[in-house]
């Protein structure tokens, strides 16, 4: 899983929230893998109508999207690689006094807000502290305030407009001001009526452009990052923007039940990398694929000295630099690896420029136009970097691992110029890829356990409280919990979230005719609505197979590659391979378990008790079960 910072929503201003909750959902797209196999029967079909969140009413949509195009441009143009320079330049404790001013100055504006909402003591905290960093604080550079323990308060008119009932009923891209709604935007205006910088003469008023810069050049890494992720950044803006954006706390009542599978995995929500700037560390290149004739980019960072190289490949979906990406690759390069991050064959990056079919399902197909990626990708670091790199390593990750153990069975004489390993190793594989479609598409399902009258109020409480886990200061309250139902929906509706951005990749470049909703690129909510309802079991049934059908590939051929058991004798001879993986994985049916132990040797196979998919990566008996995997590479 993945979670981003996003505190450059509303860079502009101080009543944007600090960070983006819903990344809590799409996070678990970075290492996650359903597909369609045979072994299990197939469900029917769960394109019956999911219980989804409500997200913000976007009536300018096409409006607001050319609105972002542009704001897109100014980001990655002009603000990123500024903000490189500028914080190279100016030094932390610097920039941090930049803050304390921006702060302190802004004073006047938490003052009203407090006394407008009748929050008294705050309106004395607030003053207190302002005195006290204006003397002693030197106009505010300094915060002595919070070392001798005064209270911030923090308030504007968004949070004043909203106590006095208030709703915000429609979404705002604003230009260069990024995400708002019509409430925010005018509460936007409002705050700036209060800063006394806006009426400031010169010099005074470049202390104001100083303060907005600095605001946007501490989130310029988490920006780009984002800006690369996500194949649709505007509509994960507005999705977050929908709760994050509450002024109120969610409900969080006391878990009735609990799963710990699901529960645990949500645990990977956290990863990031111990490094803040370890993706701006690494080199990164464009490698022009021979069978597409396109361009692919990987991340790469490189010892001093000749290492061996790894691959990872993540699941489902999964960006290069998603943080779970980042967070092992960090564990291998300070463990003395050379280390290379890759795209998923389901991330619209991959398909869009590397992929040979119109959408991925056929493993055969998916596992080749990996193979020439990755060939393709050694040839330039080797040419790039001779005589740096010794042994060669593929950890996949879920999906990525599945991919993993098919690469290793490959028949090598038939293909000898292409890259081959020294070591699979696959974390959290799926073994039987129908049963993991059958459960994800049951779980995004969940809520339907729940009474009607209630079960839409509750499905929108989940995502806030997603949300608010996310960015609320746990000092000042407990992490809100999350029951069984809860959890499961939460994993649903992040592979949920996937699927549809393959959907609308694949079928923008072939229109299959399954979708009745026009394929636009500028009003996309109503489309998606059709997308969000599309099971995976559907994808393979009602797009998949029809495609690879006009390609020669019978539904028992293409399903025979989607289960490793079916390759049994071949995986049980590879000696290469190495699986680490959890007990309680939702992924794993407690026969493939079995089937693991039974072909595995102890040497090869390692399994925990719990972690449940991936949400224990991070722990140090999984990484040193992952060094131990790669045991004689050095």
């Amino acid at each position: 899983m993945r979670i981003l910072d996003f505190r450059f929503l509303l860079p502009l201003t101080s009543s944007a929230p600090t960070t983006f909750g819903l990344i809590l959902a799409t996070s678990i797209l970075t290492a996650c893998s359903p597909l369609c196999d045979k072994e299990v029967t197939p469900v029917a079909s769960y394109s019956k109508k999911a219980p989804l969140p409500e997200f913000i009413n976007d009536p300018y949509e096409a409006t607001n999207r050319r609105v972002w195009a542009v704001n897109q441009q100014i980001l990655k143009r002009v603000i990123n690689p500024t903000a490189r320079t500028y914080k190279a330049v100016v030094p932390r404790t610097v920039r941090g006094s930049i803050k304390n001013f921006d702060r302190n100055i802004t004073y006047p504006g938490r003052l009203v807000n407090n006394l407008l909402q009748g929050r008294w003591a705050g309106a004395k905290d607030e003053t207190t502290r302002f005195i006290s960093n204006t003397t002693v604080g030197i106009g505010g550079i300094l915060d002595p305030a919070t070392k001798w323990g005064v209270n911030k308060s923090e308030a504007n008119f968004n949070q004043t407009f909203s106590k006095w009932g208030w709703k915000p009923k429609s979404y705002v891209m604003l230009p260069l001001l990024g995400p708002s709604d019509n409430r925010h935007a005018v509460s936007l205006f409002a705050d700036r009526a209060a800063d006394p910088l806006t009426y400031a003469s010169q010099p005074y008023r470049s202390a104001a452009y100083l303060t907005t810069y600095d605001k946007i050049a501490s989130s310029s890494e988490f920006i780009n990052q984002l800006l690369e992720i996500e194949s649709d950044a505007y509509s994960f803006i507005k999705y977050g923007w929908s709760y994050t954006s509450k002024q109120h706390l969610p409900s969080n009542d006391k878990p009735i039940s609990i799963d710990s599978s699901s529960l645990q995995t949500l645990a990977a929500a956290t990863f990031t990398p111990n490094d803040r700037r370890f993706l701006a560390k690494s080199n990164k290149v464009r490698i022009k694929i021979p069978t597409t004739r396109k361009k692919l980019e990987i991340n790469y960072w490189l010892q001093k000295h000749p290492a061996p190289l790894v691959y990872i490949l993540p699941g489902l979906a999964a960006h290069r630099v998603a943080n779970i990406s980042l967070t092992l690759a960090e564990m291998l390069y300070e463990e003395g690896y050379s280390v290379v991050s890759t795209t998923s064959i389901f991330h619209p990056e991959f398909m869009e420029n590397a992929s040979t079919a119109d959408l991925p399902a056929y493993a055969p197909t998916d596992n080749r136009d990996l193979l020439v990626a990755m060939t393709e990708m050694d040839k330039v670091l080797v040419k790039k970097h001779p005589a740096r790199f010794t042994k060669r390593a593929l950890i996949g990750m879920s999906m990525g691992g599945y991919m993993s153990l098919k690469l290793s069975i490959r028949n090598r004489k038939q293909d000898p110029d292409y890259i081959s390993f020294d070591r699979y190793v696959a974390v959290n594989s799926p073994v039987n890829l129908i049963y993991g479609a059958n459960l994800l598409d049951s779980f995004i399902q969940a809520p339907m356990e729940w009474p009607e009258t209630t079960r839409q109020q509750r499905v929108n409480n989940t995502l806030h409280k997603a949300a608010a886990n996310s960015f609320h200061n746990r000092r000042q309250k407990p992490k809100f919990t999350f029951d069984a139902i809860e959890s499961k929906y939460l994993v649903g509706l992040v592979f949920r979230l996937g699927l549809r951005d393959i959907l609308y990749s694949t079928q923008t470049r072939n229109n299959q005719g399954v979708i009745k909703t026009p394929l636009t690129k500028g009003k996309r909510e109503p489309l998606y609505q059709e997308l969000m309802n599309y099971s995976y079991t559907d994808y393979f049934y009602k797009f998949a197979a029809p495609y690879y059908q006009t390609k020669g590939r019978s539904i028992a051929e293409i399903l025979r590659h989607a289960n490793l058991r079916n390759h049994t004798q071949k995986l049980r001879d590879q000696k290469k391979v190495r699986i680490i993986t959890n007990r309680n994985d939702f992924l794993l049916q407690a026969s493939d378990i079995t089937w693991l132990k039974s072909n595995f040797t102890s040497s090869q196979l390692t399994i925990f008790p719990q972690g449940g998919h991936l949400g224990n990566l991070n722990q140090p008996a999984v990484k040193d079960a992952i060094y131990r995997a790669l045991d004689g590479l050095k």
